[in-house]
């Protein structure tokens, strides 16, 4: 299974790894709202690969987990713009800052997001 480890280690270091359930929990092409460790985080399933951003569009400060997926990227519900679910960077106008990527891993059945 694909995950963003790689991409969002290039941004720092992890912490600490939080458990945020089992793979089946998030369906293909859906993103999920979960709380890691205080911070509000939108969890995304592409086909096989997991992916994390934080749940705030950068534009106007709507939640990310109330938008929906389409070709990859997730649209803020609030202005319409969107950002790649896998990069964090904008894809449409009128967002044109990057949201916050976490890493994401599996681990014996479990499904991790890193801080």
């Amino acid at each position: 299974m694909q995950t963003t480890t790689d991409n969002a280690l290039e941004q720092g270091s992890v912490a600490a790894w939080h458990d945020v359930g089992e793979p089946e929990d998030f369906p293909d092409g859906a993103v999920w709202p979960v709380v890691v460790d205080g911070l509000p985080v939108a969890v995304f399933r592409d086909g096989e690969g997991l992916f994390a951003l934080y749940d705030l569009c950068t534009h106007g400060a709507a939640k990310l987990s109330d938008g929906w997926v389409e070709d990859g990227c997730v649209e803020c519900p609030l202005h319409q713009g969107t950002f790649d679910i896998r990069t964090g960077a904008p894809c449409k106008a009128p967002v044109t800052e990057a949201v916050r990527t976490f890493p994401v891993r599996v681990v014996a059945g479990r499904v991790e997001v890193g801080l």
